[in-house]
């Protein structure tokens, strides 16, 4: 009898199916890390910080997370999260090291650093620490 796994409240058999099922997940966090990158690069618009460092900041980081992202759901590759997980950090750190601190840009850099942070370490974590559990039916 070939093993049977029970994935998302499907039945998949064999390891393949378990190889879609995770990168599909994977893909679900890239696209919400996407999301985040051209959320942060309208910021500046949005809450009315369009000049200076923190407009900058938020442009060229939110371009490249989404650029990451993007680069992500077409043609994965580990790099892709280890440069989010770094800019996720920076857009975290940001407020401090630019001087922006207390503001309504401090917060939403510091939010979606946060997020953009550990999504990537999730997949980074998914891909090296955690083997996928599956349960098993005969």
């Amino acid at each position: 009898m070939p093993m049977a796994l029970r994935l998302f409240g499907r039945r998949a058999v064999g390891v393949g199916s378990l190889e879609v099922a995770m990168e599909r997940k994977e893909q679900v966090l890239d696209i919400i890390n996407l999301v985040l990158g051209a959320f942060l690069f309208l910021t500046p618009w949005l809450f009315d910080f369009s000049t200076g460092a923190v407009a900058w900041n938020a442009w060229v980081s939110g371009a490249i997370i989404a650029l990451v992202s993007l680069a992500a759901l077409t043609s994965f590759a580990e790099w892709e999260e280890w440069v989010n997980l770094a800019l996720g950090v920076w857009v975290l750190i940001s407020p401090w090291a630019l001087g922006f601190e207390g503001t309504t840009a401090m917060y939403i850099h510091v939010v979606v650093g946060i997020i953009v942070a550990v999504l990537a370490a999730i997949e980074l974590w998914s891909l090296h620490g955690a083997p996928p559990h599956a349960t098993v039916s005969r």
